[in-house]
């Protein structure tokens, strides 16, 4: 085992993929990240192969709660998957790199499109708690003062030195996400917006609030940004699901606060919702 101070090299991380291919009989197509709260989507997959964080080497573990810390590979909707069930932060202590290494150690083991999920601040005043947003852009604070999962020495097997964002989040796969959550009954609280990602762990201030309404965000959290440059850049196609757990605090003489609990509280409301969504979306992925 080694510890790497920067991202390993690209034959380290085949060499951690073909450990992980040795411990699961499944091939998969698909990648799932569970946000806070949503880790119930990976208990959807069946004849399952369970691999704790813990026992990978080089991996990263999650602390958060709401995270479990487990790969998962096995069966959604007739189709071989892996899923992330909890996920990593930067405000964790890892740095940027590797909190997006396992999106690239998923795209050795097969993968061609990622779901990625998320429990955010609804910044958008018309959106409403337990609302569910297709993310169609976002804002990477973070990656803006130069924390950034590409920063450093780039190998182009993995992609180019200076990969093109813009479609990141692609019609065509959010159109899906739209027809089959029309399907699932979600169509009274289904939203498309821009999601910013901010450093945490802290929730925003009422300023902090303010200035990202101004900017076009609809709604804000601490994660998925580094997941989805990261996926861009080696080729997979990406979709992205923000649940809208709690409402950004906006006004100074508002007496209620953001807390973790009302996050997974809004997320245990919506998860069946949100497994189904899921569910019908990898059954349309070909690939």
């Amino acid at each position: 085992m080694y510890d790497f101070e920067s991202e390993p090299p690209y034959e380290e991380m085949e060499r951690m993929a073909e450990q992980l291919m040795t411990r699961t009989k499944h091939r998969p197509t698909v990648g799932i990240i569970c946000g806070s709260g949503l880790s119930s989507l990976a208990d959807l997959l069946g004849d399952n192969d369970i691999i704790p964080y813990s026992e990978i080497p080089n991996f990263p573990c999650s602390t958060v709660k709401g995270h479990s810390g487990q790969l998962i590979f096995g069966k959604l909707s007739g189709r071989s998957v892996v899923c992330m069930k909890g996920r990593i932060h930067p405000y964790e202590g890892h740095p940027m790199w590797k909190c997006a290494m396992p999106v690239r150690l998923m795209k050795l083991c097969g993968i061609k499109y990622l779901i990625v999920t998320n429990a955010a601040g609804g910044l958008n005043p018309s959106f409403n708690n337990g609302d569910i947003m297709i993310i169609k852009d976002h804002i990477n604070f973070p990656g803006l003062s130069g924390n950034h999962p590409l920063r450093g020495v780039n190998d182009e097997r993995w992609g180019p030195r200076f990969p093109a964002l813009n479609g990141a989040y692609c019609v065509e796969l959010r159109e899906l996400v739209r027809k089959i959550a029309l399907e699932k009954g979600a169509g009274d609280f289904l939203r498309e917006g821009v999601y910013c990602m901010l450093g945490g762990p802290n929730f925003e201030t009422v300023a902090e609030v303010r200035m990202l309404q101004l900017l076009g965000g609809d709604c804000a959290g601490m994660s998925t940004c580094h997941e989805v440059i990261v996926a861009k850049h080696c080729g997979l196609g990406v979709i992205g699901l923000s649940l809208i757990s709690n409402k950004a605090v906006s006004d100074y003489a508002a007496r209620e606060y953001a807390n973790h609990d009302e996050v997974l509280a809004t997320a245990l409301q919506r998860s069946k919702l949100l497994e189904n969504i899921v569910s019908g979306v990898v059954a349309e992925l070909t690939g």
